[in-house]
């Protein structure tokens, strides 16, 4: 079979032909119907070969940790699932025994590093080939009649900011300010869920006109080029109060410095991006009682939940389709800053 990998540090990836692999006992064999490309994939082709091969990555790798299929085989022992099945992969494996992942909350697992437990297309195979191995069948959701191409980034670009969203939804009540920094592929994504989900008048930053334009589609009540005197305006919107919530989709020392200085008395601060940064608390750097925190990626429970709002036509994903051929180019255009939206490739 195709499968787009990464064969060695420093350099682009390339597609090569792998043995389709064979599901033993307990495994399912996914028949991948679309794959998508996230900025994770390029941090992990950043990371330094020491980086890299301490985190427990193998080279070659098939990237890809975001995934929607058909099951194509069942191994022995597997139950309620059928060939035809279609299915969303859940990505942040971990355990399955631990307390974290009794609740299903498998992208905290308590044993994941010491065991060497990887995502795919983090650390092991993944979703970017005509088909995937899944280990356990816990880590398929039923898509139903939902369109793989059109929902296939929900599974990181809308379970993450949905996990982000719900841990300060009761401070986003009617009358309250939610800022996304960042509208790319997750930060598009972010607006509408906090549109479902909140009664918050939300405003979206970014650095051009271009990506703000995306967000007013999606339902940003206000859009704010990210700028020296983005913070003044977020005050000036907010009656100079600062934002009840703060969602940084980036990462980087100036949006997070913005994120920090924007918040309320009492508000959330939201690091989601990757971006390195670093920000600066301390008595008087930030509104008295402001909670920051760094989540990663959702639970299994809430990409069933992010999969009802898409069939209740509450979120939508913009995105550009690739073949599994064009691969290389997708992550040409992604780290171009050219994509609007996600894009998505299809074996």
């Amino acid at each position: 079979m195709k499968a787009l990998q990464y064969t060695a540090i420093g350099t682009a990836p390339e597609i090569r032909e792998v043995e389709t692999p064979q599901p033993g006992p307990g495994q399912i064999l996914v028949k991948i119907t679309a794959a998508g490309v996230c900025h994770s994939d390029q941090f992990v082709m950043s990371l330094p070969e020491a980086e890299y091969l301490a985190a427990g990555m193998k080279l070659p790798m098939t990237l890809g940790h975001e995934g929607v299929g058909t099951v194509a085989e069942l191994g022995d022992g597997v139950t309620h699932l059928a060939v035809g099945d279609a299915v969303a992969i859940y990505g942040p494996w971990g355990c399955g025994r631990c307390h974290m992942c009794a609740q299903g909350k498998e992208n905290y697992c308590q044993n994941a590093a010491a065991e060497g437990i990887r995502a795919p297309g983090l650390g092991r195979d993944g979703t970017m080939a005509e088909y995937i191995l899944i280990d356990d069948a816990r880590h398929l959701v039923p898509l139903g009649d939902l369109d793989p191409v059109q929902n296939v980034s929900l599974t990181d670009a809308g379970l993450t900011p949905y996990h982000a969203i719900k841990g300060s939804l009761p401070k986003l009540g009617a009358g309250t300010f939610a800022v996304v920094i960042g509208t790319g592929g997750l930060g598009h994504v972010a607006i509408q869920i906090l549109r479902a989900l909140s009664g918050a008048t939300v405003i979206a930053l970014d650095v051009t006109e271009e990506k703000l334009a995306l967000a007013r589609e999606v339902g940003a009540h206000h859009t704010v080029l990210s700028d020296a005197t983005a913070a003044a305006t977020i005050r000036e919107l907010t009656g100079g109060l600062g934002a009840n919530a703060v969602f940084d989709f980036v990462g980087v020392n100036p949006t997070m410095s913005l994120a920090v200085q924007s918040a309320a008395a009492e508000g959330d601060v939201t690091i989601v991006g990757i971006g390195g940064g670093q920000a600066t608390l301390g008595w008087g750097a930030q509104a008295y009682d402001v909670a920051v925190r760094i989540p990663y990626w959702g639970s299994r429970s809430e990409l069933a939940e992010i999969l009802d709002l898409a069939r209740a036509g509450q979120v939508s994903v913009e995105v550009e389709q690739f073949s599994l051929d064009q691969g290389p180019e997708a992550y040409h255009r992604l780290h171009e800053g050219t994509i609007r939206g996600r894009a998505v490739i299809v074996p």
